[in-house]
């Protein structure tokens, strides 16, 4: 598996135009909302950073389809599902689950399916058809305080989020 992503990652780094922005955000309001989420009552799962960026990327796409595309070596495609695949850490290298149609599921379902996602990822309990089909990828390494990183876009999909650690910092509002 290691070699199999090492090679896919390698071609598209070299094969694939790449072209790499980078902003630092308030990530304050963020980080309350995720708060208030995981606390509601009956909540069953946690909602992580990740989970809000799924339905964030989920949103953007739907307003910006021209990204929700992929390139078959002749043409352009594009995607009327939005299924955001999840970079996953295992011991022996990366494996990136999917969450099909994520722009129709609420937060709680897309924080469900994430959570059953990496954990069955990690117990290598995945099926091959729960690693196919994604139209865009998510990787957050803020969990391993990670500030910065850039990512290498999983081929075919046109575009992939990279996400560091979310840190305080004095930040100059206005004047």
């Amino acid at each position: 598996m290691r070699r199999l992503t090492a090679q896919r990652l390698a071609a598209s780094a070299r094969e694939a135009p790449h072209f790499y922005l980078t902003i630092v955000a308030d990530a304050g309001k963020l980080l309350a909302f995720r708060a208030q989420a995981s606390q509601r009552r009956g909540a069953d799962v946690k909602v992580s950073v990740t989970d809000l960026l799924v339905k964030a990327c989920a949103t953007a796409l739907a307003a910006h389809p021209e990204i929700n595309v992929s390139w078959d070596d002749t043409r352009i495609l594009r995607h009327r599902h939005i299924s955001i695949s999840i970079a996953v850490a295992i011991d022996d290298g990366l494996i990136v689950p999917v969450i099909r149609d994520a722009d129709r599921k609420t937060l709680t379902e897309t924080a469900r399916e994430s959570h059953d996602l990496t954990t069955r990822a990690r117990a290598r309990k995945l099926t091959p058809d729960e690693l196919a089909g994604g139209t865009f990828t998510i990787s957050n390494l803020g969990m391993y305080g990670i500030r910065q990183f850039t990512a290498v876009i999983n081929p075919p999909q046109a575009a992939m989020l990279a996400v560091g650690e979310a840190v305080r910092q004095p930040v100059v509002h206005g004047d």
